[in-house]
C-alpha cells in the first residue's frame, strides 16, 4: 500500500507547489522580501532556500519596483521567476512593470518574447492587519489585457493552480487569500498534476440558486448554501478561480438550471469583479434570469481596522439576505 497523503493547509500547499516546480524545472527562480532565510512573512517559502540554495530562492531588498521589474528581465531571458510581494497592498510601486511591460511583452514583440512570471501576493482581510495589509483590488489587475488573475480557495486548488501558473507562458497574478491560509486542511498529493486555468469549479450542485464566490469568501458562501439546504433550497456554488479570463460558460450552464444568481466578494462594491460578472450574465444569459443578479460585497470604503473588519467582510447572514432577495423577487404583475 502507498503512503497516505498528508492533509495540509493552503499555505503549505503553496510551499509544496513551489518546491515541486523548483525540483522539476531548473529555470524556476523564487524571490521576494524575507522569503529566503525567514521563509516569508506567512512562511509560504519556509525551507526552500535551505533546500534549493540562495541562487534560486533569493531574498530581495524592500523594493517592490525592483521585484516586479527584475522578474520581467528574467522571464524574457528564459527563466521562470516567481516573485512574492509581502502583501497585495504593497504591490502598487511595481504596477509600471506588471501592467506596462509584463502584460504587454507578447504583444509588443509580436510573439517573439513572452513573460512566464508568477507574481504572488497574500491578499484580503480577516487577519486583524493594519492599513495597506488587507486590500482586495483584484479588479484593477483583471482589467489589464495580457495578465491572468488567479485566486485559489482551498489547499488542493492552491497546489494545482500554482503549478499551472508557473508553467504558463504568460504573466499570472496569483492572489492567496491569507484569511484561509491555515483555516482548513485537506489531503493534497504532491504528484505534479496541475489544475486547468481559465476554468471555474462547481463546488456544490444545486437547482434553485447560483452562488458565485472566490478566495476566502467561498467558505462563507458554502456555509450559506448549507443553511439554505436545511430550508429546502438547493444552491449551486461556483468558484471562478481564474478571474481573468473568466469562465462565463460554467456560470451560464448553472443559470440554465437555477435562473437566479448571487455574486459574493470582499472587495469594494463599485467596479468590482461582481459587476463584470453581472454584465456578462446580462449580455449572454438575460433571457434565463427570473430575478436581478444580487451582489454581496465589501463596502466602498477603505478596509477598516480589526474591530470593524467582520462588519466589512460579507458574512453568512449577508449572503443569505442576498440569496433571499433573489429567490423572493417577483416581476410586477406576477
Amino acid at each position: 500500500m502507498g503512503e497516505e497523503t498528508k492533509a495540509i493547509t493552503l499555505v503549505e500547499a503553496v510551499t509544496q507547489a513551489l518546491a515541486h516546480e523548483l525540483e522539476r524545472d531548473r529555470d524556476v527562480v523564487v524571490f521576494g522580501q524575507d522569503i529566503g532565510a525567514n521563509g516569508g512573512v506567512f512562511r509560504a517559502t519556509d525551507g526552500l532556500q535551505q533546500r534549493f540554495g540562495g541562487a534560486r530562492v533569493l531574498d530581495t531588498p524592500l523594493a517592490e519596483t525592483m521585484i516586479a521589474g527584475i522578474a520581467v528581465g528574467m522571464a524574457t531571458q528564459g527563466l521562470r521567476p516567481v516573485a512574492e510581494f509581502q502583501f497585495m497592498g504593497f504591490i502598487y510601486p511595481g504596477l509600471d512593470h506588471i501592467l506596462n511591460h509584463a502584460a504587454r511583452m507578447r504583444n509588443r514583440t509580436r510573439g517573439r518574447l513572452s513573460c512566464p512570471i508568477v507574481y504572488r501576493a497574500p491578499y484580503g482581510g480577516g487577519i486583524h492587519a493594519p492599513e495597506h495589509h488587507s486590500e482586495s483590488t483584484e479588479a484593477l489587475f483583471a482589467h489589464i489585457p495580457g495578465l491572468r488573475v488567479v485566486v485559489p480557495s482551498s489547499p488542493a486548488r492552491a497546489y494545482g493552480l500554482l503549478l499551472a501558473a508557473i508553467r504558463d507562458p504568460d504573466p499570472v497574478l496569483f492572489l492567496e487569500p491569507k484569511r484561509i491560509y491555515r483555516a482548513a486542511k485537506q489531503p493534497v498529493p504532491d504528484n505534479g498534476e496541475a489544475l486547468p486555468l481559465d476554468c471555474a469549479f462547481t463546488l456544490r450542485e444545486g437547482s434553485d440558486l447560483t452562488l458565485i464566490a472566490w478566495g476566502a469568501s467561498v467558505r462563507e458562501t458554502l456555509a450559506a448554501a448549507e443553511q439554505l439546504s436545511s430550508e429546502g433550497i438547493e444552491a449551486e456554488v461556483i468558484d471562478p478561480a481564474t478571474l481573468k479570463p473568466l469562465d462565463i460558460h460554467t456560470i451560464i450552464d448553472s443559470l440554465e438550471k437555477t435562473r437566479r444568481c448571487v455574486v459574493v466578494h470582499e472587495a469594494a462594491r463599485f467596479g468590482g469583479l461582481g459587476a463584470e460578472i453581472v454584465a456578462q450574465v446580462q449580455e449572454y444569459a438575460f433571457d434565463l434570469l427570473e430575478a436581478p443578479v444580487q451582489r454581496v460585497t465589501g463596502y466602498d470604503t477603505v478596509m477598516p481596522y480589526y474591530q470593524l473588519e467582520n462588519t466589512y467582510l460579507p458574512g453568512v447572514e449577508r449572503i443569505l439576505a442576498g440569496a433571499r432577495a433573489a429567490l423572493n423577487y417577483a416581476r410586477e404583475g406576477e
